[in-house]
C-alpha cells in the first residue's frame, strides 16, 4: 500500500506561509506540534524550506527537491523533483504517511496528491511574500481542529483535513518525472 500523502503547514488568514524566506510569527506551540506530528515519517521540502531550516530535521529522513543535490550535507537525500521525492520516502522507514513540509511551490505540486492536510490556522492577517495554494475546500472533509492560544496572544487552530472520496476519475494522481 503506498503511503498517505499529508502536507503539514502553518497559514495566517489571508494565507502568508513565510516572509523572507522565513516564518513571520513566532509559535512555540506550532513547532512543537509538527515536531510530534511528523517524528518518526519521511518529510519532503523544497530547496528554499531546506535553507530557511538549514539542518536535518533530526528523527525523519529529509528529502529535497532540488537541482544542487551537492550543497546538501551528508544524510540528506536529493531528489530532481517531487515524483522522485515521493518515491524515496516511500522506501524510507515511517513511510505510512510522507510529510510535505514546504515551500510554497512544493505545496501547490503535491497538494493534488495529498490525502490529508495538517494546517495551524492563525487567526490574523500577517504580511509575508509567500502563500498557501488555494484549498478548494469543497475537496476536503475537516476531521479534527483544536482552538489554540499562544503565550503571546495570537489565536489559532490545529486543524486537520482529509480528502473527500473521489471517483475513479478525479483520484490524484502521481505526477510523472520529466
Amino acid at each position: 500500500m503506498p503511503p498517505r500523502i499529508s502536507l503539514i503547514a502553518a497559514l495566517a488568514a489571508n494565507g502568508v506561509i513565510g516572509a523572507g524566506n522565513a516564518l513571520p510569527w513566532k509559535l512555540p506551540e506550532d513547532l512543537r506540534h509538527f515536531k510530534a506530528l511528523t517524528s518518526g515519517h519521511p518529510v519532503v521540502m523544497g530547496g528554499n524550506t531546506w535553507r530557511s531550516i538549514a539542518r536535518a530535521l533530526p528523527q525523519r529522513t529529509n528529502i529535497v527537491v532540488t537541482r544542487d543535490p551537492a550543497a546538501l550535507p551528508a544524510g540528506v537525500l536529493a531528489a530532481p523533483d517531487l515524483a522522485a521525492a515521493l518515491a524515496l520516502a516511500g522506501a524510507s522507514a515511517g513511510a505510512d504517511e510522507v510529510f510535505v513540509i514546504g515551500g510554497a511551490q512544493i505545496y501547490a505540486l503535491a497538494l493534488p496528491l495529498a490525502e490529508r492536510l495538517y494546517l495551524t490556522e492563525i487567526h490574523a492577517d500577517i504580511e509575508g511574500d509567500t502563500c498557501f495554494p488555494a484549498i478548494e475546500y469543497a475537496h476536503w472533509a475537516e476531521i479534527a481542529r483544536s482552538p489554540q492560544k499562544s503565550a503571546n496572544g495570537l489565536e489559532f487552530d490545529f486543524a486537520v483535513y482529509e480528502r473527500r472520496s473521489t471517483s475513479a476519475t478525479e483520484a490524484p494522481q502521481t505526477p510523472a518525472t520529466p
